[in-house]
């Protein structure tokens, strides 16, 4: 089996110093790529003097995390992809149960390994933590994180297992698969356009794994921060996005429940003093409105969806039960 280690960079020669010597140390045999989207630092420099090795694939501008992919794997010949973002520390050994997984079981179509924060190591990271789960209104959540709630590794993640969505922070997809489905929607550009992956990938009868076996460590929020309004903003909008592209319950009802609870995050954030972020839900809702018609489309071009979540609302069982912990769900 053929594997590419490809990593995405815009401006991130920081992160390609710290991070890439992991990569290339543990990626023994396997093809590493960077593709960089339009960088104007010495981002591809560094990369040609120091990791001849590395291939570097540069794009005209900078198109963001869907558009990077979309256009850089096009021109990468593998059987599978592992999409890794640039500030992940890899593991010796990340791989082999990885490639172990997809010739083991050929409908799993993506899998994500456990993902440990960088800079707390016996924790769970915010993204994707030991695979990601959402509810029926639409919110993600983990094993091993339930909003900012974060568990510490005990090994009671280090099994095998489906998910529903693999973090795009490590993510690792068959290249027949992201062919099949189109690749990443373009009209994310970040946040959560993995999950919209994953969930069409179900919708089309293909399987999601974890696998606790291998280990990977990450920043997170290296490229937005979770204070900026802007995360906000393309988390709320992705997300309904997401929610009506793939989901199989009513709709109407659905996205109305969504647009109510949505509501309450802004005056929580106006009680927080942080408009801002309440001004970019407001947005976020506004630039919803003019995709609908898109979405619908794409909707009723793909009618086959199948149930995605046994968990009612996971706002009411971690705000109002104070359930922080996923094997208590």
């Amino acid at each position: 089996m053929k594997l590419a280690v490809v990593i995405l960079n815009w401006n991130g020669l920081k992160l390609l110093e710290t991070f890439l010597p992991s990569v290339v140390k543990y990626s023994d045999g396997h093809d590493v790529y960077v593709i960089d989207n339009a960088s104007t630092d010495p981002s591809v420099s560094f990369i040609e003097q120091h990791y001849p090795t590395v291939k570097c694939l540069k794009l005209t501008h900078n198109i963001g995390y869907t558009g990077g992919y979309n256009e850089g794997l096009k021109r990468i010949n593998a059987d599978v992809f592992c999409l890794l973002n640039s500030d992940v520390e890899v593991t010796e050994n990340w791989l082999n149960p990885i490639i172990n997984t997809f010739e083991s079981k050929m409908n799993t179509a993506i899998i994500q390994p456990k993902i440990l924060d960088y800079n707390h190591k016996n924790s769970f990271e915010y993204a994707g933590a030991a695979g990601g789960f959402i509810d029926q209104l639409g919110y993600p959540y983990c094993r091993g994180r339930i909003f900012n709630a974060i568990e510490e590794d005990h090994g009671q993640y280090n099994n095998e297992d489906d998910i529903f969505w693999a973090s795009g922070a490590c993510l690792c997809i068959r290249a027949q698969a992201f062919e099949s489905l189109g690749g990443f929607d373009s009209r994310f550009f970040s946040h959560m356009e993995e999950i919209d992956l994953c969930w069409r990938a179900q919708n089309k009868g293909m399987t999601v794994s974890y696998v606790g076996q291998s280990t990977v460590y990450h920043v997170g929020g290296a490229s937005l921060d979770v204070s900026n309004p802007k995360k906000t903003y393309l988390n709320f909008r992705n997300s309904l996005y997401t929610l009506v592209k793939n989901t199989h319950q009513p709709l109407f009802i659905i996205v109305c429940l969504r647009m109510l609870l949505d509501g309450i995050a802004g005056i929580r954030f106006l009680f927080q003093l942080t408009p801002k972020h309440t001004l970019a839900i407001i947005n976020a809702h506004g630039s919803f409105y003019k995709s609908l018609p898109g979405l619908l489309q794409f909707r009723r071009q793909h009618p086959t969806r199948k149930a995605h979540s046994l968990l009612p609302s996971i706002v009411w069982s971690h705000f109002v039960l104070n359930i922080k912990n996923f094997n208590k769900l």
